[in-house]
């Protein structure tokens, strides 16, 4: 950092994600029973201090009499703010510590609480400039010094004055006191900090409004912990994704626009131009023709097991990363698979229809256990495997088909064909992907080798039965009941109607696509695919990336990564490693994975690199991408 640029640094709402003294209230009204009145006073009293509609004095006066507050709980108050930091500042510590000498806060809370709290990112005591409070001998907070200028009305000011530093001055922060350090002429920019709270009285009197302090560090081109600002990533995410996801991806600084529907091709490929990473569920199509205006983007998160909905080639083909959740809705999607063979066999479903109608029909004609059954799992994936465990554990004797060579667990049978399994067995459930190969899988020929009387469950994807095939078994009772969550064509909202060919079909189960629709498994995949995701865009690590050869690397401290997407054809490597050695640049650490169609190279080196060695790699042949991570 260039020893002319000092930085002024506010601390409540811009150092931390609070105002240190609404967190005091907490702690000294607590029991009070006059508490949530008080606590939303002192609020109200801060929120117009901060916009300038009273003095800050009066704000401060005001404040200390509602929260009668001892000594004794500002150590409680600082363990409460190191859980506070702001998360821009957390990710930039290291930038705070080697520049301390540079960095001051200038703050109307109190050195009491934030001398603590810098401290611990090597901020020094003595460029610290705050309040003081003021105790009587039973350690309770009676005033606070009045002597010092912080305690007044555009103290700041006067404050950077009699600090009398040269060279230029930035300040940061989120309240109208720090407008008016800029505006008494005494710095050179004001960035308005909204990371944590947005004052359009404070943000209209900006030079730039600054949702993060990557942003901040970004525009004057300061060495950053990563090279460019999360708040500039944006982030499109569709089809009601979990809060979880969406939190955490706001609280990685991103800039996350929420749609809870699915989006056509045409929506979406104008949506799309601007956005670094797109968040998914079953509905959404990221088609060719939509990958055709993504500019900007570099992963897509599938938050849910199934990827048939994006063109996997051609994310590959630009070098954009897919992620999915493989694991995170398998007990759910099995549980329900369980539940609709016993629903089936004891034919629950009609019987509870027929109750609603004010039919009693007491029999236990076509009632059966599934213990001693023969279960038929096609697809013996994550699902299957789960599904064959549970299944054996109540009874059933379990058989699979599947093209690829699977372990069988238990005591499952492996079959050969799937015409064998299907002429084998008493329930056959589908668990499948969503390939092209198996489009109609079950198809008219395929029901008719089923035994006399059995059921099907599908819960894997929509076009894998022929829906007009199962609708004639059933009628004819060639099959005694089928249970189906997915279908050909689905609505892509709640307001949309369904429609389908099985409505009203005697012992059919239908379910709106919901076998990994619970809290658990939607929790569990909302923080499983931003992780990755947020993992890909720090590290550059491919783990469980769907399209990408898979590398997963430490975080390396004191060096500089690059990541080389590349088209997999012989010598790209030795390309880049020349250009390297062109620069003088020598390597720490590198990394090389390819599959069929690209090759994906980490490389860390130990030196700054400069643009012409940039623009160096990105012009070698068969470059498909080329990112710096840091």
């Amino acid at each position: 950092m260039p020893q002319t640029k000092k930085f002024i640094i506010d601390f409540d709402s811009t150092f931390t994600q609070v105002e240190a003294l609404d967190i005091l209230g907490e702690i000294s009204l607590d029991g009070d029973p006059k508490a949530g009145d008080k606590l939303q006073a002192i609020k109200d009293i801060t929120d117009r201090g901060m916009e300038g509609s009273v003095t800050f004095r009066e704000s401060l006066e005001q404040r200390l009499e509602i929260l009668q507050a001892t000594k004794s709980q500002i150590s409680d108050l600082v363990d409460a703010l190191r859980k506070k930091v702001s998360k821009s500042f957390e990710r930039n510590k290291e930038f705070l510590q080697e520049n301390a000498e540079d960095i001051y806060i200038v703050s109307n809370g109190f050195k009491d609480f934030i001398i603590p709290i810098v401290g611990e990112f090597g901020i020094k005591k003595e460029n610290v400039f705050a309040n003081d409070f003021v105790y009587d001998e039973q350690g309770n907070i009676v005033d606070f010094n009045r002597e010092n200028p912080l305690s007044k009305n555009n103290g700041k000011a006067e404050t950077i004055k009699k600090i009398n530093l040269d060279g230029d001055i930035y300040v940061i922060g989120d309240g109208y006191t720090d407008y008016e350090i800029k505006a008494s002429g005494l710095a050179n920019k004001f960035y308005a900090f909204t990371e944590n709270i947005h004052r359009d009285k404070v943000t209209s009197k900006a030079d730039h409004v600054a949702p993060s302090l990557d942003e901040i560090l970004y525009i004057n081109k300061l060495n950053t912990k990563f090279s460019y600002p999360k708040s500039r990533i944006k982030v499109l995410l569709l089809e009601n994704v979990h809060p979880i996801g969406v939190d955490l991806l706001k609280e990685e600084g991103y800039q996350v626009e929420v749609v809870p529907s699915a989006m056509s091709e045409e929506e979406l490929c104008e949506k799309i131009k601007n956005v670094s990473i797109i968040g998914i569920r079953s509905k959404t199509n990221i088609t060719k023709k939509v990958l055709e205006n993504a500019n900007r983007l570099i992963a897509v998160g599938a938050f849910c097991i199934g990827t048939n909905q994006i063109d996997l080639e051609t994310c590959q083909e630009k070098g954009i990363a897919v992620f999915n959740a493989p694991f995170s809705n398998t007990r759910s999607v099995v549980e329900m698979a369980i539940a609709e063979i016993i629903f089936l066999m004891r034919n629950f479903h009609d019987k509870s229809h027929s109750m609603h109608q004010s039919k009693w029909d007491k029999s236990a004609t076509g009632s059966f256990e599934i213990r001693g059954k023969k279960l038929g799992i096609v697809g013996y994936g994550n699902i299957g495997a789960q599904l064959s465990v549970l299944a054996e554990n109540m009874g059933m004797n379990v058989f699979y088909y599947d093209v690829v060579e699977k372990l069988a667990l238990g005591n499952a049978t492996k079959l050969d064909s799937l015409d064998e399994l299907l002429s084998t067995c008493d329930v056959i459930s589908l668990h499948v992907d969503g390939r092209k190969d198996n489009k109609c899988l079950i198809d008219a020929e395929k029901i008719k080798k089923m035994k006399e009387g059995a059921y099907l469950v599908n819960l894997s994807r929509g076009h894998v039965v022929e829906i007009p095939a199962l609708k004639e078994a059933i009628l004819s009772g060639h099959l005694a009941g089928c249970a189906v969550d997915v279908f050909p064509e689905e609505p892509k909202n709640n307001s949309e109607p369904f429609e389908s060919e099985l409505k009203g079909l005697p012992n059919t189960i239908l379910t709106p696509h919901i076998g990994g629709s619970t809290l658990e498994a939607q929790e569990n995949i909302a923080r499983f695919v931003p992780g990755k995701i947020m993992e890909y865009v720090n590290t550059g690590n491919t783990f469980n990336s769907v399209n990408f050869p898979n590398i997963q690397l430490p975080f390396l401290k004191d060096a500089h990564r690059l990541i080389h997407i590349h088209q997999n054809e012989p010598g790209v490597l030795a390309k880049i490693n020349q250009v390297l050695a062109n620069f003088e640049i020598n390597i720490n650490g590198q990394y090389l994975k390819t599959n069929e169609k690209i090759g994906y190279v980490i490389t860390d080196i130990d030196k700054a690199y400069t643009s012409e060695a940039i623009e160096a790699l990105k012009s070698i042949p068969g470059t498909i991408r080329f990112r710096i991570l840091y």
